[in-house]
């Protein structure tokens, strides 16, 4: 097996603590409440729309047409967005800045995110741009875990599936890599992630 030259992360999940609750638990107290509206109004369908490049202004529009009763929270989910996020992931930053340090792999990465919002996040937390690349899919109007998302990263940046790791903590994005050929990782916890990383001989043991 040839050596891993590459780690292509994901972010939210990984790096990035995102999670409409923040927000809405600052909303409501009623629990119930926010989990219908998370569930049937600005659900994960929905957003997803926005992360493969539809404008939020439209997306807004069309659910406060269909739930006018929750004007209120749906505007709040763009213009708060930045509340739903609590920190950075602080231990897979650390593993982030050891990649980097060590300098024994390129590092990218493949994101599914809304092209207006990631600019939000960048500006946040310096760390993104130790990266050599991030593809936003919000940018390039596909989302994982569309193959077309993962050859694109391969096509425009060099990068050999069967020489990467790719690091994502949704399973269906993680089957996405691997029928294109990359090596994955499912992220559950930075410790894990450390442990798994130094097994495959890509993060030297401090």
């Amino acid at each position: 097996m040839e050596r891993i030259d590459t780690v292509v992360f994901d972010l939210g999940g990984v790096l990035v603590d995102w999670n409409p609750r923040y927000l809405y638990r600052k909303i409501t107290q009623d629990e119930k409440a926010m989990e219908a509206f998370l569930a049937e109004v600005c659900d994960s369908a929905w957003n997803e729309k926005q992360d493969a490049g539809r404008p939020f202004a439209e997306a807004v529009a069309e659910r406060v047409k269909s739930h006018p009763k929750h004007e209120a929270w749906i505007r709040a989910y763009f213009d708060r967005w930045e509340e739903m996020i609590a920190s950075e992931i602080h231990g897979t930053v650390e593993i982030l800045k050891d990649l980097k340090e060590q300098k024994r792999v390129r590092l990218l990465a493949l994101s599914n995110w809304s092209a207006e919002t990631f600019p939000i996040a960048f500006k946040r937390f310096p760390f993104l741009s130790w990266f050599e690349k991030i593809l936003v899919s919000g940018e390039e109007k596909l989302i994982k875990p569309d193959p077309r998302f993962y050859k694109l990263l391969s096509e425009r940046h060099g990068v050999k599936p069967e020489t990467s790791v790719f690091i994502d903590d949704v399973q269906k994005n993680i089957d996405g890599a691997s029928k294109l050929g990359f090596q994955t990782i499912l992220f559950r916890s930075p410790e894990a992630l450390r442990q798994k990383l130094s097994e495959m001989d890509v993060l030297l043991q401090k």
